[in-house]
């Protein structure tokens, strides 16, 4: 119980926690510059060096850490297991739409993606968990559907990178609260790459078949980037999960805008992709919606908190 006057702890801002945040979303919104580096590998065979090497450095940090026992203990835990296989699945979905989307000039609109995964996430909470939305929650979600018919009508069509993106990081997102803080990041990271391992396997094989592998051809820098794909995943994973735990869920949601404000920046600045005034309409009104919706999510919070205060204040 909170003695009157007192702080409650949700409310401190951990200095850590903030840099640990920060630097996880600043490292995701990079990521393009960082796939363009590995060039001339394509989409395909990146995603599944990625798969690969993720799971090798996951299995580094779980023998240094000792952890290899919980770790299989989740493993052998079928409902937990199987969970992860199909956040594998999503978040391969999402890799290799992402990826793909870098490779072929699209960053942009893959930026787009994640400006759109809060409304979309909300827009899941609706359907899947039956949440009732406020109607200034469902006036952002109307704005942001606005913005998809903007881009697609008035724009090259239908911003489908954009939108597979962001179902596919909502649905992950709802997997991974399924499973709760039963799985850390660096063990669901394991599990998720395991179960992908035999599709990595049958890519590269196909690549190999096909238009040939680059892996060990180009330079050794190169084969230094692909294998470092692994450290790229699963770093920003560990400070994500490092700041969730010592962050306000408000605090995680301004800055995870950090990321796809940095993936835009990118696209427009250093790769000069395309703004049209149709684009520029479309998002203007996607960045309306999430102004409106974080307002909304900040507003909510300080009410709950001051009226905990109240609570404890007023108790015996």
């Amino acid at each position: 119980m909170l003695s009157p006057g007192a702080t409650d702890p949700s409310d401190r801002l951990s200095r850590p926690g903030l840099a640990s945040a920060v630097t996880a979303y600043v490292l995701w919104g990079t990521l393009p510059l960082y796939f363009l580096l590995v060039a001339p590998t394509g989409p395909f065979e990146l995603v599944a060096a990625r798969v690969i090497f993720s799971l090798v450095f996951c299995a580094l940090l779980l023998t240094v850490t000792r952890a290899w026992k919980p770790f299989i203990t989740l493993l052998l835990t079928p409902r937990i297991s199987f969970t992860m296989a199909l956040a594998g699945a999503l978040i391969f979905v999402n890799w290799q739409t992402y990826v793909y989307g870098v490779l072929t000039g699209h960053v942009v609109e893959a930026s787009l993606g994640y400006f759109i995964n809060p409304i979309v996430t909300v827009f899941l909470g609706v359907f899947f968990l039956r949440e009732k939305l406020r109607p200034i929650q469902w006036i952002s979600v109307g704005i942001s559907i606005v913005a998809v018919l903007v881009l697609t009508f008035a724009g090259s069509g239908v911003p489908w990178i954009a939108l597979v993106l962001a179902f596919s990081f909502g649905f992950y997102g709802y997997i991974k609260k399924r499973v709760g803080p039963r799985v850390d990041a660096v063990a669901g990271l394991t599990l998720e790459t395991a179960w992908l391992m035999p599709v990595a396997i049958v890519q590269l094989v196909v690549v190999g078949l096909t238009t040939g592998l680059t892996i060990g051809t180009v330079s050794l820098m190169h084969t230094a980037l692909l294998a470092g794909t692994g450290v790229i995943t699963a770093v920003p994973l560990l400070f994500f999960a490092a700041a969730s735990r010592r962050l306000p869920l408000v605090w995680m949601g301004f800055i995870q805008f950090f990321a796809p404000v940095i993936q835009f920046l990118v696209g427009v600045l250093i790769l000069h992709e395309e703004m049209p005034p149709e684009r520029w309409v479309g998002f203007s009104l996607v960045w309306l919606a999430l102004v409106i919706l974080t307002a909304d999510m900040a507003i909510t919070a300080r009410r709950s908190v001051a009226r905990r205060k109240k609570m404890a204040s007023t108790a015996p």
